[in-house]
């Protein structure tokens, strides 16, 4: 019987995406014979994923796992359809892979993926996912996670929709009960509704605010209600139209979606909070994860789809 050496189950990973054990067997029972060790694979469902990696994974969910008041994770893992996102069995994984996020020491997801699998230590994170995709039968793709310690503080979690959004929020304080908690939870709740950009307007960047006010010169140029006004009632407007822009983008300067007057701003929630509860309360961060943002997403035209079929008849 021929060696398998770890440069052929290598070779062999790479040609079927398989995992490191299920390439191992297929070379030891084909005694080393590369093409007869992929059809083994091809026959367990095992090399479907190289199949898939051309597709659009761009449906579904974000999944958040947390450890006590101060640590959380948040992950996104597509598939290619709506269906598999609510699947059980691909739940069950993005529940598994948000728990892996949260005590890793991974800065990556390829840092992540070459991780042991925390459910099964013979495996890797990316030897789990190529496990999965062969059983669910779609591409997958753990896209981005990101972890979230407050070393001074706590930090609250809401996921939306089912997955469709998962948010953290992060914050200072030198009390942790249940009333800050829900506060914190109530202001997660708001990002998910209102997805602010920054915390604060001390956070924006100059080159946004200066991109920003580009646009609103190019805007106020175009209207003839503004044409002939002096240089300093232009630039009023602008700034005044900027100042605005950054009330809707800024956490802080938000009003509060529970605001019983409707006027309250995040900033003086969080203030009266803090009050409340003598508790030096701030907010450090916030993470917005939304499934499939960014990502493009497959238009398919059921009428189109039909007719192409049966022209292909």
């Amino acid at each position: 019987m021929a060696a398998v050496t770890a440069a052929m189950v290598k070779e062999l990973r790479d040609q079927t995406g398989a995992g490191m054990t299920d390439c191992k067997k297929a070379l030891s029972e084909t005694d080393g014979n590369m093409e007869e060790a992929v059809e083994i694979l091809r026959k367990k469902g095992q090399a479907k994923a190289v199949k898939k990696e051309s597709r659009i994974a761009a449906e579904g969910i974000c999944c958040i796992a947390s450890e006590g008041d101060g640590k959380a994770a948040v992950v996104e893992v597509n598939s290619e359809t709506d269906f598999v996102a609510k699947n059980e069995t691909f739940q069950e994984f993005v529940k598994a892979v948000a728990a892996q996020a949260v005590h890793s020491t991974a800065d990556s997801v390829d840092a992540l993926m070459e991780e042991t699998w925390s459910e099964d230590s013979s495996k890797t994170v990316k030897e789990a996912l190529v496990d999965k995709i062969a059983v669910i039968g779609e591409k997958l793709s753990i896209r981005r996670f990101e972890r979230v310690e407050a070393s001074e503080g706590c930090v609250a979690t809401y996921v939306h929709g089912g997955g469709r959004i998962g948010v953290i929020v992060e914050a200072k304080t030198n009390v942790v009960n249940d009333a800050v908690k829900e506060a914190l939870t109530n202001l997660a709740m708001q990002v998910a509704a209102l997805s602010p950009k920054y915390v604060a307007t001390s956070d924006v960047p100059e080159e946004y605010k200066a991109h920003e006010r580009e646009i609103i010169a190019a805007q106020i140029e175009q209207d003839p209600k503004m044409a002939g006004k002096p240089e300093k009632v232009i630039e009023g407007a602008i700034n005044g139209r900027l100042n605005k822009e950054l009330k809707e983008v800024c956490l802080l300067e938000q009003v509060y979606v529970k605001a019983e007057d409707g006027k309250q701003t995040v900033a003086q929630y969080v203030a009266q909070v803090g009050k409340e509860n003598s508790a030096d309360l701030s907010i450090s961060r916030f993470i917005r994860f939304e499934t499939g943002e960014g990502l493009e997403k497959k238009n398919e035209d059921f009428a189109a789809e039909v007719a192409a079929q049966m022209g292909a008849m």
